[in-house]
């Protein structure tokens, strides 16, 4: 199955890069249709539910109707409001964003501090021709703040691109802002849909989702009228099973991964449209992992971990500091992602000592380690195997762990900790008396790599 495109295998073309888009001076408003996209799904909710109830009425009640319009038109009223006192503008290389009636909001955002701008367009603002600016600074990112929300799609590329040249601008230097210049690259691959769907399926949450519905289904159909409950609490847990499998497809859709000077920009979505640019310095940790039923096709799946809380969206895709680099790919195409990201790729060529096969008969065989004077590679698991690269800069806490098991075969395990919370490296059941020197050695190596 040859479902993943790449530049050299498809010639496709670079992504499209738009010029800056000049920013006038003054006020600006946001696109009057943004109180539409802001209202979102609990609109378009709240709309479905009105009619529901008047269409099971039967018969017209216009007291009623009346009343339902009421609460449309409120609500409709109170983001024409919203958008009346939202205004931004862009002054001496800083986004001043104020917003609020009664009680008034001053945001300023130093261009040179943004880290990345991000652009999305779920599903309704992409049926309007609109689309929101995301910025992302060094800090956690928080619910309404940094973003414009909304702009028309057509000018968000040169928008984002003039906030961008203005913050280099300010902080960088003549060569730098050149090199951003350039021409951009073509995408390192781009994925289509039918290896997508495929590997979802044989993934666990494929498996999950065929194992609920069949739980739906011979409920439905076996059980008798008391099982009434039983058949509920199947159909809320089918439910959120296609939830989270509608949000992996969403999410990952037409996965296209390219290098820039701001660092590497995922393209996807569905439904909703995300274009995230990933700085590399902000990269915590890499992680490939090889499931059971992958194996047989030679693929695996790269995910990255993002210094920063960032906020559930639609799109789960943007909300979580996990990102999947590579959904599913083969292994060569893996490695070169990885080594974007780890331009000195050290091997695991440190197995465990045998005597850890007592403890981990299943992952024994794939208990390694290695390093270099930047990184540190770890491989482990037991039906799935993973790697995991952690920048020996990036570490925070050195953990030296030993479980009642491992004392008793003279075992124990290093942790190597980093701000994310998802993924660190484990230098899992080594020989506890070479683990000493190994710890005092890995402390040097993080001292060490944190220098200028």
């Amino acid at each position: 199955m040859r479902d993943e495109q790449t530049p050299a295998a498809s010639g496709a073309s670079a992504l499209p890069s738009a010029p800056p888009l000049p920013v006038e001076p003054g006020w600006h408003r946001l696109h009057p249709l943004s109180p539409m996209v802001r209202a979102g799904r609990g609109l378009v909710v709240l709309v479905v539910a009105l009619l529901f109830a008047s269409v099971r009425r039967g018969h017209p009640d216009y007291g009623e109707l009346i009343g339902d319009g009421v609460v449309v038109v409120v609500l409709l009223a109170v983001g024409v409001v919203s958008w009346l006192v939202t205004r931004w503008q862009v002054v001496d290389g800083v986004l001043r964003v104020e917003t609020g009636l009664l009680r008034r909001s001053s945001q300023r955002y130093p261009l040179s501090q943004v880290q990345a701008i991000d652009i999305v367009a779920t599903g309704i603002a992409r049926s309007l021709g609109l689309a929101e600016l995301r910025l992302r600074m060094a800090g956690s990112a928080t619910r309404g703040g940094g973003r414009l929300q909304c702009v028309r799609a057509a000018d968000a590329e040169g928008l984002r691109a003039s906030l961008l040249a203005a913050g280099r601008a300010t902080a960088a230097t003549p060569s730098v802002t050149a090199d951003h210049a350039a021409a951009p690259k073509p995408p390192l691959y781009r994925l289509h849909s039918v290896r997508l769907l495929v590997s979802v399926l044989l993934s666990r949450l494929g498996l999950v989702t065929v194992a609920a519905g069949c739980a739906v289904v011979l409920t439905v159909v076996l059980g008798p009228p008391a099982a009434a409950g039983a058949v509920g609490g199947s159909s809320a847990l089918a439910l959120g099973v296609l939830t989270n499998l509608y949000r992996r497809l969403n999410g990952e859709y037409g996965m296209a991964v390219t290098v820039t000077p701001d660092g590497l920009q995922l393209r996807s979505g569905l439904v909703e449209l995300s274009t995230e640019t990933i700085p590399v310095s902000r990269i915590q940790a890499v992680r490939m992992v090889e499931p059971p039923l992958w194996r047989p096709f030679g693929w695996c799946r790269v995910e990255v971990e993002v210094a920063g809380k960032k906020v559930r969206e639609e799109n789960a895709g943007t909300g979580r500091e996990r990102r999947a680099l590579l959904p599913v790919g083969s292994r060569e195409l893996a490695r070169r992602l990885v080594a974007e990201v780890i331009d000195d790729l050290p091997a695991p060529e440190r197995p465990a000592p045998r005597r850890a096969r007592w403890k981990a008969p299943l992952s024994y065989r794939w208990l390694a380690v290695g390093d270099n004077d930047r990184y540190v590679v770890t491989t482990n698991g037991r039906l799935a195997r993973v790697h995991h690269w952690v920048p020996l800069e990036k570490v925070q806490s050195i953990r030296q762990v030993q479980g009642p098991v491992q004392r008793a075969l003279g075992l124990g395990s290093i942790h190597l900790d980093t701000a994310g919370r998802s993924m660190h490296a484990v230098l899992k059941d080594r020989d506890w008396v070479q683990l000493q020197d190994e710890l005092v050695r890995l402390a040097a190596l993080c001292r060490a790599a944190r220098r200028p």
